[in-house]
C-alpha cells in the first residue's frame, strides 16, 4: 500500500509527472480495501494483479487500522484514500492544471447525469470524454476500443468504475496501452451522479460505511459485506496484528 491522504493522493494523480507526456506507458491506481484484501487472499491470480506495476491506495478504515497496528511508524501517517473522495478532490483541484478527464464505466444514464452534476459542480472542468461499456467479461475488444476512445480524447485522468474486480483488470490493462492515468473508484460514479445514497461523513469516518451501503441495498451487496468482512477479520486473525504479517503472498502488499 502507498501511504499517503486524500490531498496528496490527488495531487499526485492530477500532477505533471503522473500525467507523463509519452515517455511511458500509463499508470494503473487501485483501491484496496476488506473485500479486495479478502479476494486477494484465495484468488491467486487477483492477488497478482494487485502485485503488478500501479499504486494501491487503502480505501477502508479496517485496512488503515490494520497498516497501523502491524508498524507503529504508520500510526501517524496512514489515511484512508476513499474512492468517492479522491475523486471529488482531484476534480476539484485539477481544474487549476487543466487536467483532461474521461469517465469510464456503469451506465449511460448514469454518466450523462455524472457529467451534468460534476460539470455543475466545478465549473471550469474538463471532460473529454466517457464510455460506458457493454456489462459482459473483459476482452480483448474491449482493451482495443477503450484504448482507442482514451487515446483519441487526450485524457489525462481515467476514471473507471466497474466494480472489483473488473475494475482493477480493466486499469491495469489500459495502463499497459494507453499514455495515462486510469483509477478505480468503483461506486464514486453513483454517488456523485445521485443514482445512490452516499453515507453520512460521521460513518465514513467511524469504520461503518460498509453498514450504510448494506441496508441501502441488502440483496445485492449481502454476500460482499458480511461473508467478506468474515475473510478479512479471519485474515487478520490468523497472520497477527504485527510485523509477522509481512511476508510473501500477504495480501496487504508491502507497505511504502
Amino acid at each position: 500500500m502507498v501511504v499517503t491522504d486524500i490531498a496528496d493522493a490527488a495531487q499526485f494523480l492530477t500532477s505533471r509527472e503522473c500525467r507523463g507526456g509519452g515517455v511511458r506507458t500509463g499508470w494503473a491506481v487501485r483501491l484496496v480495501g476488506a473485500k479486495e484484501v479478502a479476494l486477494a487472499s484465495r484468488d491467486a491470480a487477483y492477488r497478482d494483479l494487485l502485485a503488478s506495476p500501479g499504486i494501491n491506495f487503502p480505501d477502508g478504515l479496517p485496512v488503515v487500522w490494520v497498516m497501523k497496528l502491524r508498524s507503529r511508524s504508520l500510526r501517524h501517517r496512514a489515511h484512508r484514500v476513499r474512492g468517492a473522495t479522491l475523486f471529488r478532490t482531484a476534480l476539484d483541484s485539477g481544474r487549476a492544471m487543466d487536467v483532461r478527464h474521461f469517465f469510464l464505466g456503469t451506465t449511460p444514464e448514469t454518466l450523462t447525469k455524472l457529467i451534468t452534476a460534476t460539470e455543475t459542480a466545478y465549473p471550469g472542468l474538463q471532460i473529454v470524454g466517457s464510455w460506458a461499456p457493454p456489462f459482459a467479461p473483459l476482452d480483448e475488444e474491449f482493451f482495443r476500443y477503450g484504448a482507442e476512445v482514451v487515446t483519441q480524447s487526450r485524457a489525462d485522468v481515467v476514471w473507471v468504475g466497474l466494480g472489483a474486480p473488473k475494475q482493477d483488470e480493466a486499469v491495469v490493462g489500459l495502463a499497459d496501452r494507453v499514455d495515462a492515468t486510469f483509477v478505480a473508484v468503483g461506486a464514486a460514479f453513483d454517488f456523485l451522479a445521485g443514482t445512490m445514497p452516499e453515507a453520512p461523513l460521521w460513518l465514513q469516518n467511524s469504520g461503518l460505511e460498509w453498514a450504510f451501503r448494506l441496508g441501502s441495498d441488502p440483496r445485492r451487496l449481502w454476500r460482499r459485506y458480511l461473508i467478506g468482512n468474515a475473510v478479512f477479520l479471519s485474515i487478520v486473525v490468523r497472520r497477527g496484528f504485527g510485523r509477522k504479517m509481512v511476508r510473501h503472498g500477504d495480501p496487504f502488499g508491502t507497505v511504502r
